[in-house]
């Protein structure tokens, strides 16, 4: 009986992983704000008293949005630690932090900062940046987390993720905050 769940089980993955839809390699790119492509659609004006003109006119009311927080800059090492600081919570791809998988997080390493026990018998661990993650398995870990203790956090399957106790054998966690 139980070769035949085993069977039934890996049918049912195989199933679904064939009805999921493949995902654009090269997704559209969001649509460039307004107020950018205007500033860019100067550079066509021939006329070189316009052109500057053009530029004056459209880098000012660039500024005006950017100090109304209608648009907001960020280079890439922004988007790489806000990407950072995200990884664990399941949010909408908005397209805004990247593009591909080449610039996802697949992993995150960084230290306790305090731990506690829940109900049923696992950790909350709670990490120098700020972030809690939470055991839903119920595997038991030979020491328990410590302060100051090297965390490494890895994407597992289904939205889950694995935390591994300075090296450790990992056990499956979610991100709580």
């Amino acid at each position: 009986m139980l070769q035949l769940s085993s069977r039934f089980a890996v049918a049912l993955v195989l199933l679904a992983a064939a009805a999921v839809p493949v995902a654009a390699k090269d997704k559209a790119p969001m649509p460039r704000p307004a107020q950018i492509q205007q500033l860019y659609d100067c550079r066509e004006i021939s006329d070189a008293a316009a052109r500057l003109a053009c530029f004056d006119r459209e880098v000012g009311e660039l500024q005006a949005a950017d100090t109304q927080r209608e648009i907001t800059f960020a280079d890439k090492e922004t988007v790489k630690k806000t990407r950072r600081g995200l990884f664990g919570f399941d949010l909408p791809d908005l397209g805004i932090f990247g593009g591909g998988d080449e610039d996802k997080v697949k992993s995150v390493e960084t230290t306790v900062a305090s731990t506690s026990n829940t109900v049923n018998g696992g950790y909350r661990i709670e990490m120098a940046d700020g972030s809690v993650w939470v055991q839903i398995d119920n595997k038991r870990m030979p020491l328990a987390p410590r302060p100051g203790q090297k965390i490494l956090i890895k994407t597992a399957s289904f939205g889950t993720y694995f935390l591994s106790l300075e090296g450790r054998p990992s056990i499956r966690v979610r991100r709580e905050r």
